[in-house]
């Protein structure tokens, strides 16, 4: 038979009609059953490896289903019973259900994703600063926890909360059907919401999804817990949900639970213990034993059905179990520190250094889960804190109208460079700077010691250009007051046409004077005229060589002599330290060590450097110990290795004590400054008391232990 076919139809000409034209613009239907079907083959994609493994099994059953082809109304039946399905009808529809199910739930599997990010909360850890005794002293973020590797987890600790959670944790696929029925159940069912989850399910929450209690969620983490139990050890998921779980009082993860009920860490705790942080899990809300007597014996009875629940699954034996007949009582309150008035001066002391010495950026240090282990003396803060406290009441009562405007820094630094103690200000919260740490006023006559030491280390010059001359501490220079600062070519005149004339506190003369006995009574002619003679530059590098910083360091005129730089109490500190050192510096610092999560941090630890000769160093210490002793005899007897000298201004603007004990320095300055005028410093009108009782100087003798 011969087929005739048709002639394709005639293109439409350009010029047709409207209607024409949008005709033409529409999709044919084969482009339509194109585009479907990409779609289909999009969406069901993934699951053509499936579909190719069940097709010989597709093809066996289709006689079967064929037969199971309902029909209605039934024939051969009367009444009612025509509209009754047939045992195959029932048996076609159960299978038919079964296989539209799993068909769902394969499809939902090939579909579901792991998320590839944590919720940023569930990663958060805080970080922790230690005293240097090893107590801890702060911490900071806005959750406590800090994440445990398993090993250091005891496997007691984590077969209570496998007893307590999910005790075929090991074994199940990463989902429990029963608990999922049950919880579904009562979800929609019954109105209100309910457990049923494995460890796996749980850790997927905390980690991937939100506390919602919906069907939605519910079912996407069934969907993920079975893909994260097929690509993920057990042992990581153990971890990983041992590190994210709220166990009541701020915490979360067990070493931060440990800390906060037992004042230790998760691997000192014993199994009892480990019991009751286990039962928490389960709403630290009804089961915080510290929270009332009804919380108290329900955490008791799930300790006893946790540790009876050990031996049962036989992690505990009887014998071990008979031991544990007392609850154990947690602490009254949780004892992880949080910061405050002082503390908030060493955590950023501390935190800066942290970033700087570790190399680490602010992002990753805000992440959290670092330990601090700070240089920090508790004992010493408390007493540099309590003097500094109390010379601030007393200034109150004796100095009302210059107490509002006080400020007092005070550092103490060992001569290994390790920061001990700063005083920073009365509270971080109300005054956002470090008192310690600030650059703010003259060091006066406290930077005596730097231009003795840098005559005695470098000579001086009596000819321009000459050869140096050396210094001893027994050179004679002119004391008296009101005499004009020389240079080799004449007197020194400023950029005014003015000759510069040196002066003493008091206008008092001492005549010829040798340079140990000037530093031992604050002379200050011979000073200024010794660094005309050492060389200014030369006294800045001594300086800064000792530990003072440059943008800190005067102008390069004679007033730099007597003290026109701006210190730090804590560089003042520093500074004084290299002379105890014999003569070498260590750049301070505040912090000794960092783990994360336990693992330790490289640290950036500076090294001594020497700064001055050893023998220079020890001249200075001697003619500070002179200073100490004439003007304190009392407490030079009682210590007789401390050395130390006032620091005064000729403007009245501030009042220092400077001086080392047993290898420790300490700096204390006091002044005044209405921050919300001006940045210059006041008069002290008295406020830093008289050079017989110096309030300087009580603090410094508080905080070196020497009253």
């Amino acid at each position: 038979m011969q087929l005739r076919v048709p002639a394709p139809p005639e293109p439409p000409a350009q010029g047709g009609g409207r209607a024409e034209r949008r005709r033409s613009a529409r999709p044919s239907a084969r482009m339509r059953a194109e585009r479907a079907a990409r779609r289909l083959l999009a969406l069901f994609g993934p699951l053509a490896p499936y579909v190719r493994r069940l097709a010989p099994y597709l093809r066996r059953l289709a006689p079967y289903v064929r037969r199971l082809k309902p029909v209605y109304p039934r024939p051969g039946r009367t009444g009612w019973r025509r509209w009754v399905p047939s045992w195959r009808q029932w048996l076609g529809g159960f299978l038919s259900s079964v296989g539209l199910l799993g068909a769902f739930l394969v499809t939902a599997y090939a579909m579901t994703d792991i998320p590839s990010n944590l919720n940023t909360y569930a990663t958060q850890q805080d970080n922790v600063y230690f005293w240097s005794d090893g107590t801890p002293m702060a911490r900071t973020g806005w959750v406590q926890r800090q994440a445990m590797p398993l090993k250091d987890i005891p496997q007691d600790v984590r077969w209570a909360v496998l007893a307590a959670e999910n005790e075929t944790f090991y074994s199940d696929p990463g989902i429990s059907m029963r608990g999922i029925t049950r919880a579904l159940w009562q979800t929609v069912g019954e109105g209100y919401t309910a457990g049923g989850s494995t460890i796996t399910q749980q850790y997927v929450k905390n980690v991937y999804l939100n506390q919602n209690q919906t069907v939605t969620r519910k079912f996407t983490e069934a969907m993920i817990a079975l893909k994260l139990d097929n690509k993920m050890s057990k042992d990581k998921i153990l971890e990983g949900y041992l590190n994210t779980s709220w166990f009541g009082r701020g915490t979360y993860g067990i070493q931060r639970a440990a800390q906060a009920y037992y004042g230790k860490d998760v691997g000192k705790l014993n199994v009892s213990e480990a019991a009751m942080l286990a039962g928490l899990l389960k709403g630290a809300g009804l089961y915080d034993p510290t929270l009332g007597k009804a919380n108290h014996q329900r955490a008791e009875e799930r300790w006893k059905w946790i540790l009876d629940r050990m031996v049962k699954i036989h992690k505990l034996t009887p014998q071990e179990r008979a031991k544990y007949t007392t609850f154990p009582e947690p602490l009254k309150s949780n004892p992880l520190y949080n910061t405050g008035e002082q503390s908030d001066y060493l955590v950023e002391l501390a935190s800066q250094y942290a970033k700087k010495a570790g190399g680490l950026t602010d992002q990753q240090f805000d992440l959290g889960g670092y330990q601090i282990y700070t240089t920090f003396d508790r004992k010493r803060e408390k007493d540099l804190t309590d003097a500094v406290t109390q010379a601030r009441k007393q200034a109150k009562r004796d100095h009302q109208a210059q107490a509002k405007d006080a400020h007092y820094g005070a550092a103490s630094v060992a001569a290994d460079g390790r920061i001990l103690a700063v005083y920073g200000g009365p509270d971080h919260r109300t005054q956002g700077y470090n008192e310690s740490n600030a650059a703010t006023v003259p060091a006066g006559t406290a930077f005596l010691p730097f231009v003795y030491a840098a005559g005695l280390e470098h000579g001086v010059h009596k000819t321009r250009g000459g050869p140096a001359t050396p210094v001893t501490p027994d050179s004679v220079y002119d004391g008296n007051d009101n005499i004009p600062v020389m240079t080799p070519e004449g007197p020194y005149w400023d950029r005014s046409g003015k000759r510069i004339l040196t002066r003493n506190d008091g206008h008092t003369s001492y005549g010829q004077i040798t340079l140990r006995r000037a530093l031992a009574q604050s002379v200050n002619t011979p000073f200024m005229q010794l660094g005309m003679d050492t060389g200014l530059d030369t006294v800045r590098q001594t300086a800064e060589s000792a530990g003072l910083l440059p943008d800190t360091l005067g102008p390069q005129v004679p007033a730099l002599s007597l003290g026109s730089s701006t210190p730090s109490a804590i560089r003042m500190a520093s500074g004084y330290a290299t002379f105890a050192a014999d003569g070498t510096h260590t750049e301070p610092y505040s912090v000794r060590r960092i783990t994360r999560n336990g693992a330790p941090v490289a640290l950036n630890t500076p090294r001594p450097e020497r700064a001055v000769g050893a023998e220079t160093a020890r001249e200075v210490t001697e003619a500070l110990t002179d200073s100490f002793r004439a003007a304190h005899p009392a407490a030079a007897a009682t210590r007789p290795g401390a050395a130390g000298k006032a620091g005064t201004t000729q403007d009245d603007t501030a009042a220092w004590y400077a001086g080392t004990a047993d290898s420790v320095s300490t700096a204390v300055v006091v002044y005044r400054m209405d921050l919300s005028k001006s940045l210059e410093p006041l008069p002290l009108q008295g406020l830093a008391g008289t050079p017989a009782d110096s309030v300087p100087y009580r603090l410094w003798s508080a905080a070196m232990g020497l009253d």
